[in-house]
């Protein structure tokens, strides 16, 4: 009997999720403009593939006010832009 029958199929992948660009907050802190679209630079850069759209988290630090654009923010990202207070603002897909 050949292997793929015995062992047993593990999972589902969905043809419609999702795929987010990820960006995190201490790659934003590094660089030097005040304003930040990340909608344009990242779909650009990724090209050839599908995706939903650019998505910032909450990982790193933000010490100086900064206005982010991206399709999608994590709670803890719009928090610590906010904090520091710089804008968030949300591109529509």
């Amino acid at each position: 009997m050949p292997l793929q029958r015995r062992l047993p199929k593990r999972g589902f992948t969905s043809f419609k999720r999702k795929r987010w660009v990820i960006v995190n907050l201490g790659t934003l802190a590094e660089v030097k403009a005040e304003s930040i679209d990340l909608t344009t630079q990242i779909a650009a850069k990724k090209g050839g593939r599908m995706y939903a759209g650019v998505k910032v988290l909450g990982e790193g630090l933000v010490r100086r006010p900064l206005t982010v654009r991206a399709h999608s923010f994590s709670a803890s990202a719009r928090r610590k832009i906010e904090a520091a207070g710089g804008n968030v603002e949300v591109a529509k897909r």
